[in-house]
Formats: structure tokens, C-alpha cells, sequence
């Protein structure tokens, strides 16, 4: 187990103070591209989707060593570095970098805001060709699978055929999980972290009642809110109900306790009288500032209707699957609870799939696996140094 003395940081890099943190990597930047005719599973055709992203390290001669990252609700592409404009670290920098559990001296690292996102992506808040206007509540559904279709168009401009790995946690788990079934000849290793084949009732149940809370506010206006009437106030809730199931018992324990916290003379503040309070307003307000509530809605939803078996049996959709994966969850993960990650390594045995699993006993809940945890750090250096040393063998390669 974790050494509980282990300092906690919880949450997105992207929403912490971090004072000095530095990035190995310095400062990143990401890309756009834009592809045509985009088609989701629902039958809406896009005139053109946009896609940012950011490259990482330096792609193999024999672009065998390409690493797909996805990322979970409230990411985006900046996955690890400075920021140029908002000077936060990428939302997993303590895993990718450097001599990092993502090795970015070994590796290239691919990683693309999702389609329906609001961070440079096509989604709501995107302009509608037809009208000029933002898409907002008439933006159209779309699943898992429509997001990593867009990937891999990506994929295909930067010219990567085959990924030695596809990685993600949460959501970003549910999308490495549907490469290894949609694009089984383009994956040679899946890394589902902390997620789940589809969602139980009350993985849905959390989702309804932010939903619930966006659409409530008085700002809402069916969905055509304005930049400058936002629903923010629902949006913050959704993100403090949220936030509670990312973490542990144990961690808000550790960090709060019933730790009271000094007086300010705001009306909010002198409601907040418990530090752990306090500390949810924040998550909640500095959410607002950088996520679209739209989007916090499709995004959710896609979560919520992702069903790895497609409605088929199981055993069935995972005939062809040729990946080799590692699963990975956390102990005290109470929002996607080890059982879903031992049941999905039940699925895939009986698929007579290539499967390592681990349990961590990390005590910080859903979000161990965003947090600077050296358990988990090195189960992903070791597994992936080891996969790839082991496929370059095969192949006749010269390994790392």
C-alpha cells in the first residue's frame, strides 16, 4: 500500500496550485487538423471536424513505438508539459515525460481532445456551418466509437498503421478498450485503467443528477445559454458531485478531516465553514472556468451508453481482438470498483485474450491513477518497457 505519509494531490493537474512545479518537458503545445465528412454512429455527417492534439517524443523509424493516450472526462490534448497560455502542467505530467512510466525518450506519445469536447475539438461549442452559431444543445450524440473513429483519421494523417499501445483512464479507458475491439489489427498492447465495460446503475445514477444540475440552472436557457449566461452555477455542482466520487474516504479524511476553515468576509465563504467546503467551491469554480456545460452533458451521456459488447455477447465481440492487455484498478475506487475491472478480465480470459491484471491498494480513491503514485508509475514503465522490448524481439527488432 501506498506509504500514507505520501503527499496527496487529488484531482487534474490542470486544477491544481502546483507553485513550483516544473515540467521536464517544458513548455508543449498542441496541433489542430481538420478532417471532412465526418460520420458519427447516429448518422449525422459533420462538414469538417477539428482536431487538437499533441505529439510527444520522437516517432521510430520503423513507427513501431507510437503511444495512444486518451484521456478521461475533463481532459483535453495537453497531456503533459507548460501550457504556453495557462502555464498549468498537462493533466498527466507526473506520468508522462521523460524516464516517466510513459517514457517519452522511448516513445511517441499521441493524444487528441475527443469529438464533443471544448478544448479545440468539434463540440457544442463549435460553429455550425449552416447558421454561423455554436451547436450547443443541438449538437449530435456521440459514443465512445465515434471518438476513437476520429482518432484514428489521425492516426492516418500523422501515418501511424499500427500503435504499440493505446492507454487511458476512466472514459480514457472505455476508448482504449473499444480500439482493442473496433481496430484489432492497429493495437498491440490496451492499458484500461480504473474503468469499466459499460456503466451500472449508479455510475449512470452520478451522471443524471450533473446533468440534473446543469439543466436546472436559471441560466440554461434550453441549452442556447450565452458566453455571458452560462449555467456555471449547475456546472460547478455537477463538478462537486463529481469530484466526490473520485476520491476515497480515506483521502478526504487525510486532507480534510473536519478541519474548520478561517473566516472571510463573503457570503460564500461564511457558508463554507468545513475546510473540505471550501476546497469543493473551488473545484467547482475553476471547472466553470474551462469546461463547457454542453459538453460536461455529451460527454456524459457517451460515458453512460458505452457498451463494450455493442449488445452482442460478449465472447462474441471479443473473438478478434489480438491486443494484449494490461488491466489496472484501484482498491479503494468506490466509482469504477475493482469488480467491474475483474469482470472485464473474466471477459477477455474467456476470449483467451493476453491478460496481466492488477489491483492496487492505493487508499486515493477513483483518481490514483492521476495523482503522483509510484505504484502505479512503475506497474505501467514496467509492463510497457517489457511489451515492447518483447514485440521488437518477435519481430526481429532491436528492442529499447
Amino acid at each position: 500500500m501506498t506509504d500514507p505519509s505520501t503527499k496527496i494531490v487529488q484531482g487534474d493537474l490542470q486544477d491544481q496550485k502546483l507553485g513550483d512545479y516544473q515540467s521536464p518537458l517544458g513548455v508543449t503545445r498542441t496541433q489542430t487538423v481538420a478532417f471532412p465528412g465526418v460520420r458519427t454512429q447516429s448518422g449525422f455527417i459533420f462538414d469538417q471536424v477539428e482536431v487538437s492534439y499533441q505529439t510527444l517524443g520522437t516517432l521510430a523509424p520503423r513507427r513501431d513505438n507510437a503511444i495512444l493516450v486518451c484521456h478521461a472526462l475533463s481532459g483535453n490534448a495537453h497531456v503533459a508539459g507548460i501550457h504556453p497560455d495557462t502555464r498549468r502542467p498537462g493533466w498527466w505530467d507526473f506520468h508522462v515525460g521523460p524516464g516517466k512510466a510513459i517514457d517519452t525518450d522511448k516513445f511517441f506519445i499521441i493524444c487528441a481532445n475527443v469529438l464533443g469536447g471544448c478544448d479545440g475539438t468539434t463540440g457544442p461549442m463549435s460553429l455550425r456551418s449552416e447558421t454561423g452559431r455554436p451547436y450547443g444543445i443541438d449538437f449530435p450524440s456521440v459514443t465512445i466509437r465515434d471518438m476513437i473513429a476520429v482518432q484514428a483519421k489521425l492516426l492516418d494523417h500523422l501515418g501511424i498503421e499500427r500503435l504499440f499501445a493505446v492507454v487511458g483512464g476512466s472514459m480514457g479507458g472505455m476508448q482504449a478498450l473499444a480500439w482493442a475491439t473496433d481496430f484489432p489489427n492497429r493495437v498491440n498492447v490496451c492499458v484500461p485503467i480504473a474503468t469499466c465495460a459499460s456503466h451500472n446503475a449508479m455510475q449512470i445514477a452520478f451522471n443524471e443528477i450533473g446533468r440534473r444540475a446543469i439543466i436546472t440552472d436559471p441560466n440554461w436557457n434550453g441549452g442556447h445559454y450565452t458566453s455571458g449566461r452560462r449555467p456555471k452555477h449547475g456546472l460547478a455542482v455537477a463538478r462537486m458531485v463529481g469530484h466526490v466520487t473520485y476520491l476515497s474516504e480515506y483521502a478526504m479524511t487525510q486532507k480534510f478531516g473536519r478541519a474548520v476553515q478561517a473566516q472571510v468576509n463573503t457570503a460564500e465563504a461564511e457558508a463554507a465553514i468545513f475546510t473540505v467546503e471550501s476546497y469543493l467551491h473551488h473545484q467547482g469554480k475553476s471547472f466553470v472556468n474551462r469546461f463547457d456545460p454542453n459538453s460536461y452533458l455529451c460527454l456524459t451521456k457517451a460515458l453512460d451508453q458505452f457498451d463494450l459488447s455493442g449488445g452482442s455477447a460478449p465472447e462474441e465481440m471479443l473473438r478478434e481482438v489480438t491486443a494484449r492487455f494490461l488491466v489496472i484498478s484501484f482498491a479503494s475506487d468506490w466509482l469504477y470498483p475493482p469488480e467491474q475491472s475483474r469482470e472485464l478480465v473474466r471477459r477477455l480470459k474467456r476470449a483467451r485474450a493476453a491478460v496481466t491484471y492488477i489491483n492496487l491498494e492505493t487508499p486515493y480513491g477513483h483518481d490514483s491513477f492521476l495523482i503522483e503514485n509510484p505504484e502505479f508509475a512503475g506497474v505501467m514503465r514496467h509492463y510497457l518497457d517489457n511489451e515492447y522490448r518483447a514485440m521488437n524481439f518477435r519481430e526481429g527488432g532491436l528492442g529499447i
